[in-house]
């Protein structure tokens, strides 16, 4: 670590340009591409990294996506109300179905 010349404040260097993100269950920031990224699509809760819009974010961890479902975190975060279904555990557990999923979406 060294001192910058203006200020005299010690500088850190990066180690990677990734994009730093935020868990809405337990508050953990870690790189995007270590994170669940969500996205509010005609009021429902739906999963995509490349989805338009405002994303919400979760750890890899079922009890994460929990409390946020529990703590309304999706809702604050995307700044509207969005339906959280029950289906999107399975991604934490292995059982979850897009094809199934987007058509009770839709």
């Amino acid at each position: 670590m060294s001192l910058s010349r203006k200020w005299g404040r010690p500088t850190t260097s990066r180690t990677s340009a990734q994009p730093i993100r935020t868990c809405a269950g337990c508050g953990r920031k870690a790189p995007q591409e270590e994170l669940t990224r969500f996205a509010a699509v005609d009021g429902r809760l739906t999963p995509g990294r490349t989805l338009p819009g405002r994303g919400v974010y979760t750890c890899p961890r079922l009890a994460c996506f929990e409390r946020a479902a529990s703590r309304n975190a999706f809702s604050r975060v995307l700044r509207r109300t969005v339906a959280v279904e029950p289906e999107l555990a399975g991604l934490y557990t292995g059982s979850f179905m897009i094809g199934t999923f987007m058509e009770i979406a839709r």
